[in-house]
């Protein structure tokens, strides 16, 4: 065990900190403690981007995403507990400028000469996004990365929300920065810097009676896990951090699990896909897309980029909400969750992890270690076959960056043009994301015609009670989810099966419009 200051990389130096809070927030530390006030508060709930920070780590070997040995990731600092940096390199707007010997950075001079800041209050959120991108879509010194499209900058920028400009002005800038001259991180002294932080042992922080431990092994996770049962684990903190901004919630001890390898390795075997609950958000959806194209939409309207650099698929499906969207697409996968309680280790088919509303099957002193997807074939040939079908559904008021009303996960096979298999799972529709049994049971055996998916619609109302609340009437909520199931059989019928254009309103729109 290593007792010892927080230690990060910030502003060219090694910064430490030893009486800080444990739940203070990276933002709060910038703005009051390092005056650096570039970085705005917004929301202070990880939405509206204007706090949006670089965190950069020493690159594992044959990342595709390092920058010159850095792998860089937007996260908010707003929801950030400052623990979590320690070992990292922190970047901020004001690092940019430094950067150019004095000059605006390309992405900011890019901002001015498009016009892409009005009030300026979410300007910095932006060009840190951007210079996300721009370092990586440069990272290559002999110009073979291509440079982002239109639309990559627009997912890119989709946790950034201006409410004056617009966003054509700003992706004008995006595009415009990469035709001025370059400008490059200089990596080498941050991977110095990393490399003198480097601490193999568990780091514990504590000020006054509030302790934070940094684990960096399984095997001593497992063994915190058992010696504090009741400490909060914390991953990206999407969601820890809004229980001490939004409800003031005192954490007491807090065990993080970030800093253990073993818990970020998705591995594929013959038979299943094994995501480890560390593994970040953006990671674990990459890896069932890759196998699941059909899965690409709800993965990149999972919230935004920083909170899938920081937040875990683990997590999401620890914390039970109702309405989280990782859960019905892996119950459609018949996926099972690993527990862990010192080195005893269980699984569960994921249907059977919740008990009711934010609760579940967790034993005290046990931990999500791993999400288990079953793998029936090569990569992309599982459910994407024409016997075998997977479509996930998000409907929420905004496209991008939004809450779900409801989330629909839904998988089919057929054998002889009738039903062998169906897992019909919703999230927004109950008190838990359930399976919807009555459906399925509609289905199962049945021709997939037309009558059936009526007969199934006609069930989802005996499995659903939904509730009323600001993101939708239970009455939307049915319909909706009735409607997303006459969807998925137009998509995947045997005659004339609608394509991808034929169900998305931006391939009917101006392109302008589109991205705006």
């Amino acid at each position: 065990m290593s007792t010892r200051p927080i230690r990060f990389f910030h502003r060219g130096a090694i910064v430490e900190v030893s009486c800080a809070s444990p739940t203070r927030s990276v933002l709060d530390w910038l703005r009051e403690d390092a005056r650096c006030t570039g970085t705005k508060e917004g929301c202070n709930e990880g939405d509206c981007g204007a706090c949006t920070v670089i965190i950069g780590e020493v690159a594992a070997p044959g990342d595709p995403a390092a920058v010159r040995g850095l792998r860089l990731s937007t996260v908010n600092a707003c929801i950030q507990l400052l623990p979590a940096l320690d070992g990292k390199a922190l970047f901020t707007v004001e690092d940019l400028k430094p950067m150019s010997q004095g000059s605006l950075h390309p992405v900011q001079q890019a901002m001015v000469d498009c016009h892409g800041s009005q009030c300026g209050f979410c300007t910095p959120g932006f060009v840190m996004s951007l210079w996300s991108a721009y370092e990586q879509h440069q990272r290559c010194a002999d110009g073979t990365t291509p440079v982002p499209t239109r639309q990559q900058l627009a997912d890119e920028l989709s946790g950034n929300l201006c409410r004056c400009t617009g966003y054509r002005p700003i992706l004008d800038a995006g595009q415009r920065m990469f035709d001025l001259p370059a400008v490059r991180l200089d990596t080498a002294p941050v991977l110095a810097a990393l490399k003198q932080l480097a601490d193999p042992a568990t780091f514990e922080y504590s000020s006054g009676t509030e302790r934070f431990f940094s684990p960096t092994t399984l095997t001593e996770l497992a063994a915190l896990r058992e010696r504090l049962p009741q400490a909060q684990l914390l991953a990206g903190s999407t969601d820890v951090g809004l229980w001490v901004n939004k409800q003031f919630r005192p954490l007491g001890d807090i065990v993080f699990v970030g800093n253990v390898a073993e818990m970020k390795v998705i591995a594929a075997s013959e038979t299943e896909l094994l995501i480890g609950a560390a593994a970040s958000l953006e990671a674990a959806w990459r890896a069932l897309a890759q196998r699941w194209p059909a899965l690409t939409d709800v993965w990149l309207r999972f919230a935004s980029p920083p909170i899938r650099n920081a937040g875990t698929m683990g997590g999401n499906v620890a914390n039970g909400s109702p309405i989280g969207d990782a859960a019905p697409v892996l119950m459609a996968l018949d996926a099972q969750i690993e527990l862990r309680c010192g080195a005893r280790v269980r699984r569960l088919p994921l249907t059977d992890f919740y008990t009711g509303y934010m609760t579940n099957r967790m034993e005290a002193g046990e931990f999500v270690q791993a999400l288990v997807v079953p793998l029936n074939g090569p990569l992309n040939a599982p459910l994407n076959g024409p016997q075998r079908q997977l479509r996930a559904y998000k409907i929420s008021k905004r496209f991008d960056c939004d809450i779900s009303a409801l989330c629909a996960g839904l998988s089919i096979e057929l054998e002889d043009h009738h039903i062998k298999t169906v897992r019909l799972a919703y999230g927004g529709m109950a008190a838990t994301v359930k399976r919807a049994a009555q459906a399925e049971a509609a289905l199962v055996g049945q021709p997939w015609t037309q009558a059936t998916v009526c007969a199934a619609q006609a069930a989802l109302a005996r499995d659903f009670a939904p509730l009323s609340d600001m993101r939708a009437s239970a009455a939307y909520r049915l319909q909706v989810a009735q409607n997303l199931l006459q969807r998925f059989w137009l998509e995947t019928r045997a005659e004339n099966p609608l394509p991808p254009a034929a169900t998305s309103v931006f391939s009917v729109l101006p392109h302008d419009l589109a991205l705006n």
